[in-house]
């Protein structure tokens, strides 16, 4: 008679507080510079709003299932991710950033289908991927500053949902601030459109390859003695 689902505890009204700052975190996660870089990077691949909207939120669902998936076993089951595994995921991000800007650089105008009303399937697939790898990276920086602040596990799994539900809103209105400027113009010429593409590969180029050559030799991953913090 005295039992209490877990659940149940999410219904007070501070727990309730501490899930609406959980989204309002998750909000402010998207506007990360890795984050922002690689998805108008993606985005610009296409001509019009409405496709890069959806790849926003697209990128934002991959990121949502992998950080919440970690995460919650990190919460729940105590996971302890190593510090090379950790700066190895991070890595990976670094990767992923040079490889999207290397795409952009080619000398090719936008996909075909992103003049049209949805985008097309290698976009969707590629900003889906970039969003997992980039939920991976973080899931342990965010599930730990989790548990430094809430103590009820349930309550701690319902903070990362949130928080991931509203990183995945805050991409979507990431790209879409930054795709409707760059649609715009390229209505007007489609030289813009190019220079969008090119300036975002190049900078998502150079961003991968510093982030690459910080985790790699500052962080040490490539040493005997690799030094990382969640971030």
């Amino acid at each position: 008679m005295g039992y209490t689902h877990p659940f149940m505890n999410l219904l007070d009204l501070g727990s309730w507080s501490v899930l609406g700052l959980g989204f309002l975190l998750g909000l402010r996660h998207a506007t990360d510079p890795d984050h922002v870089i690689a998805i108008t990077a993606i985005t610009t691949r296409t001509g019009r709003l409405a496709p890069a909207a959806w790849l926003g939120l697209v990128w934002g669902l991959g990121h949502s299932l992998s950080l919440w998936a970690v995460g919650a076993c990190i919460i729940l089951f105590g996971w302890v991710v190593p510090p090379r595994l950790g700066l190895a995921l991070e890595f990976v991000v670094a990767m992923a950033l040079i490889g999207v800007g290397l795409l952009n650089l080619r000398r090719k105008g936008p996909e075909r289908s992103g003049l049209e009303d949805t985008p097309p399937r290698p976009l969707a697939r590629r900003a889906f991927v970039v969003g997992i790898l980039h939920g991976l990276a973080g899931s342990a920086a965010v599930a730990l500053l989790v548990l430094a602040t809430v103590r009820d596990p349930w309550t701690a799994c319902g903070y990362l949902l949130v928080f991931a539900l509203g990183t995945m809103v805050g991409m979507g209105i990431v790209t879409t601030t930054f795709a409707a400027p760059v649609v715009l113009a390229s209505r007007a010429s489609t030289r813009w459109l190019g220079a969008a593409r090119w300036v975002t590969g190049a900078l998502s180029v150079v961003f991968g390859l510093w982030l690459a050559w910080r985790i790699g030799w500052v962080d040490g991953l490539f040493s005997a003695h690799p030094d990382w913090t969640p971030h």
